[in-house]
């Protein structure tokens, strides 16, 4: 039976949403004006015939894939700049011996201002972070092992989740491929989500570098941080 013409242009706008990324079903049916169940229904039928790919809450196109890194690095890169300058300030205090950052473009702005930091230990799941600290007058650095992103270049998976339930830092770095106040960190993955969770539990100061056009809801998992966690953007610092 042919698709009403009605639901066939819906459909067209939602794959045409989606290519940006993963998107809520509660945020496609408010820019489409339409019920949160008929999205519901669409977005069924839709992956069904493989169209689209379920997340939770959402979806996305399915040929969409996360920016890589490289391309990554020079997006917002004034922004980037001064967050990176900002998170400085919270690791000046000589009790922060220990530190981890995360994998990300914004992450490696602050790596590549604390090359000199022999004072410091860095643990990072990040690539370009450990190669970019690897030199003989750098922080001490420890490379959490896993599954290595080929977006992001940062390990994920049963090996990761070991080694970082087995350590403590005093100010965790993170990235952020969404930033919620309510609801923490959005990733595109439950492993990425499980793995920024599992971080924040192991620090005494979470701190998430991330610029503004982070604060969005539209990701297929979330995770939620300890309470005092503080967001630092191109607009300064917002515990």
């Amino acid at each position: 039976m042919a698709i009403r013409t009605g639901t066939q242009k819906r459909r067209d706008d939602i794959r045409s949403l989606l290519k940006s990324g993963s998107w809520s079903i509660s945020r496609l049916a408010a820019e489409l004006d339409t019920s949160e169940s008929t999205i519901r229904r669409d977005l069924r039928e839709m992956a069904e015939s493989g169209e689209v790919i379920r997340t939770i809450g959402g979806a996305t196109a399915a040929g969409y894939v996360e920016p890589p890194l490289g391309q990554r690095m020079e997006l917002h890169a004034e922004a980037k700049d001064t967050i990176a300058t900002w998170a400085l300030t919270h690791i000046k205090d000589s009790s922060v011996r220990t530190i981890f950052l995360d994998a990300g473009s914004t992450t490696v702005r602050l790596a590549e201002r604390i090359r000199d930091r022999a004072d410091l230990t860095v643990i990072t799941r990040g690539l370009e972070i450990a190669l970019t600290l690897a030199h003989p007058m750098g922080p001490k650095v420890i490379m959490v092992g896993g599954e290595v992103s080929t977006m992001s270049h940062g390990t994920t998976g049963a090996l990761s989740d070991y080694a970082l339930g087995r350590i403590h830092v005093d100010v965790a770095f993170l990235g952020a491929d969404a930033v919620d106040p309510a609801q923490g960190l959005g990733e595109p993955t439950l492993d990425e989500a499980r793995t920024k969770e599992l971080i924040a539990e192991r620090a005494k100061r979470v701190v998430v570098l991330a610029d503004r056009s982070k604060a969005r809801r539209d990701v297929a998992a979330w995770a939620p941080l300890p309470e005092g966690w503080i967001w630092i953007n191109e607009h300064g610092v917002h515990g």
